[in-house]
């Protein structure tokens, strides 16, 4: 990355940072849509079971993975300030954080898993694939955390579309394995959704492996010396890590797992209703990586200015991301309202969960335009370093909010199922508004502490 002038200089590299970011998102969200659309003409028994064992592993694995990700602002800064002599030092030991929070995740799933599965009022199959899914995606933690930090590495440099390249390379991996297992080709056993979740642990040991050897080898990352240079566990640089990334990892855990909660109270409804939410959030999250990427790309770009002291620049990218992330979500709204019947017919052939996935997705248009403003604000004060008031905005806008009132619209109204949705738009708009005025807030601060203290 290099300094900027000009708002046309600013946008260049803005789209440099973001594009290999996008890409790199929506190809892990086509990993999870491949499973879920093959596990869906699966069985829907095979498509819900899927979608119970997701909705229990993805607030896991995003919370702890933002968790990880608080590497980025912190080396995004060192570099910004010309502290590159640290930059390895501080990659090496997010590695030994991730290591230890991959043991506790694989040993607290150990103990959670069965009683919470047999607390749910499942079909026998549902139970079944949920699972063994989870089993079989546990054993891919450990390089998913290693891979989280490493990417974050790179995307630090603003070198993204390293990161993208890797993914590009594991995409095919993925959806042939989950092919193969999924609908027991090549002489393995059909599988069903239990597949899906093999096929997507052996992804990411691919990712891990190649995105280490990258690092290794490749310049400019080998200069940094990563797995050249042992140094032990550092209590005092876990504890830097762990101020500025459990935030930011609740936070992404309070609004992934309000999905998931909704995914577990919903399996009061018939497995096809499971099925079809399951299908319209899926595709949801999908459209949902293009705020992602722009939070993601607004993270290093405001790090690496703040970290120059560039207060003006920094702002100039919030804006700049924020105004092309509600561009964006309005024409994705626009056309999913076109085509969502198309994009049903995608998760299954059965006419029943067509019919459901359609309702769904109508609902799913809303979330666009919140999440244009909120999920990029977000990224902006990560790149301030400032993440403790969105760790209570979202459990605020989600938590007490949004589930409670999705609940009761969906006990006390005719809206059924649909009312968790309206819920979640509810909770979804209100952390927008308290996150942009935080930002707000936030700027003024930062832009009085310059004129106090001048370079």
């Amino acid at each position: 990355m290099k300094q900027t002038y000009s708002l046309r200089q600013k946008l260049r590299q803005f789209l440099v940072v973001l594009i290999p970011i996008l890409v790199t998102q929506v190809t892990l969200s086509l990993m999870t849509f491949f499973d879920t659309m093959m596990s869906g003409h699966a069985s829907p028994e095979d498509l819900a079971g899927a979608a119970i064992g997701s909705s229990i592993w993805i607030p896991v694995q995003t919370g702890l993975s933002g968790i990880l990700m608080g590497i980025t602002p912190i080396l995004a800064q060192l570099i910004g300030a010309g502290r590159k002599d640290k930059v390895g030092y501080h990659v090496l030991q997010a590695l030994w954080l991730a290591l230890g929070v991959s043991v506790l995740v694989i040993l607290a799933g150990s103990f959670t898993v069965t009683p919470l599965l047999n607390s749910m009022n499942l079909e026998p199959k549902v139970h079944h694939v949920a699972l063994y899914f989870l089993t079989a995606i546990s054993t891919g933690t450990i390089p998913l955390f290693g891979y989280i930090v490493i990417r974050s590495f790179f995307d630090s440099l603003g070198q993204t579309r390293i990161s993208m390249l890797v993914m590009l390379i594991s995409l095919p991996l993925n959806v042939g394995a989950g092919y193969i297992l999924i609908f027991g080709r090549l002489g393995f056993p059909r599988l069903g959704g239990i597949g899906s979740g093999i096929a997507t642990a052996f992804t990411y040991w691919c990712i891990f492996l190649i995105a280490a050897g990258i690092a290794h080898k490749m310049r400019p990352f080998s200069e940094y010396g990563i797995f050249r240079k042992f140094h032990g566990i550092s209590l005092s640089k876990w504890k830097e890590l762990l101020r500025i990334g459990v935030p930011m990892g609740f936070a992404i855990f309070f609004e992934t797992a309000v999905f998931a909660a909704v995914t577990l109270l919903m399996s009061r409804y018939d497995t096809l209703t499971i099925a079809a939410h399951q299908a319209a959030n899926n595709f949801a999250s999908t459209l949902y990586m293009i705020p992602l990427s722009i939070c993601m790309a607004l993270t290093i770009l405001v790090g690496y200015e703040t970290g120059a002291s560039r207060l003006k620049d920094a702002r100039q990218y919030a804006r700049l991301g924020i105004g092309i992330a509600i561009g964006l979500s309005l024409a994705t709204a626009v056309i999913l309202m076109l085509v969502r019947e198309q994009v049903s017919g995608l998760y299954s052939d059965k006419p029943e969960v067509i019919f459901l996935t359609t309702h769904f997705l109508v609902y799913a248009i809303f979330f666009q335009i919140s999440d244009a403003i909120a999920t990029p604000i977000q990224g902006v004060l990560r790149g301030y370093k400032d993440v403790n008031p969105a760790f209570w905005i979202t459990l605020l806008a989600y938590w007490i909010i949004g589930l409670p009132l999705g609940h009761a619209l969906s006990v006390w109204t005719d809206l059924g199922p649909y009312g968790y949705w309206i819920g979640l738009i509810s909770g979804l708009a209100v952390a927008a508004i308290l996150l942009l005025q935080r930002l707000v807030l936030i700027q003024r601060r930062k832009d009085k502490s310059m004129q106090a203290n001048p370079i």
